[in-house]
């Protein structure tokens, strides 16, 4: 009798993406994802199209926040392992907000690596190229599923953020904002207390930020973005957002 796969293909790109950390065992669902360019912790609860993804490895409130939030809420969390802001990346340092494409990548590598020839840059380029769809294929949920990020919203606040609509009840609070790439995550988040910024078609530069990439691909995206170590205000905005968002 053939037995059923209980595994997806994004099980087995997430093997492939670890490579010689976990080896080829088909039955073995990875713990973690090492990309040569950062490693996610991953935290699974019962299966579920929601994915939950922190980038900075700096923010102890969020990692703490997101690791009691997996264990009673459905879906699959990936927490950066690095415990700084930046990650590195051949001897030198990368925003891991940056590298979800490669114009971003550039920038961010120049500008933190200033000592850096071109050919150092170019290397650095050439290893995120080969290996950055392996990582957006991992992060992006299935079957209009959505993608809570805990910071990294590219902006210091809700007015500074770019983007196509701006629902601002809170605007003596600039720093505590959703930022989403979906009209009707938008609209539902809109009726909210919270600030609200919708970046479906951003028209600004390309910064390589994982919203940016998300809403090029048509992926539901929220990144929830608040004062640093504001666990409080955090853990108020995740909850009104798994409350009212399907």
């Amino acid at each position: 009798m053939k037995m059923a796969n209980p595994y997806s293909r994004r099980d087995f790109v997430a093997l492939s993406v670890a490579g010689p950390l976990v080896g080829w065992m088909p039955w073995f669902r990875p713990k973690e994802i090492a990309l040569g360019i950062a490693r996610f912790r991953i935290v699974r609860h019962g299966r579920s199209t929601r994915r939950y993804v922190l980038l900075d490895g700096n923010d102890d409130a969020a990692r703490q926040l997101l690791t009691d939030h997996m264990e009673s809420q459905r879906g699959t969390a990936y927490l950066i392992e690095s415990r700084t802001v930046d990650v590195e990346i051949a001897g030198g340092k990368l925003d891991p907000n940056r590298m979800f494409s490669h114009a971003g990548a550039e920038a961010s590598l120049r500008s933190l690596n200033p000592g850096w020839s071109t050919d150092q840059v170019a290397a650095a380029l050439d290893l995120l190229d080969r290996q950055r769809e392996k990582l957006v294929d991992t992060l992006f949920p299935p079957d209009r599923g959505l993608l809570i990020a805990l910071g990294g919203a590219g902006a210091d606040s809700a007015t500074d953020a770019l983007g196509d609509q701006h629902s601002l009840p809170q605007r003596g609070q600039p720093q505590q904002f959703y930022l989403c790439t979906d009209p009707a995550d938008y609209q539902a988040l809109a009726a909210s207390p919270y600030n609200v910024v919708l970046a479906q078609h951003v028209r600004a530069r390309d910064d390589g930020s994982l919203g940016r990439r998300a809403a090029a691909r048509g992926v539901r995206y929220l990144c929830i973005e608040t004062p640093p170590g504001d666990a409080a205000a955090q853990r108020d905005m995740l909850a009104w957002a798994e409350a009212h968002l399907p």
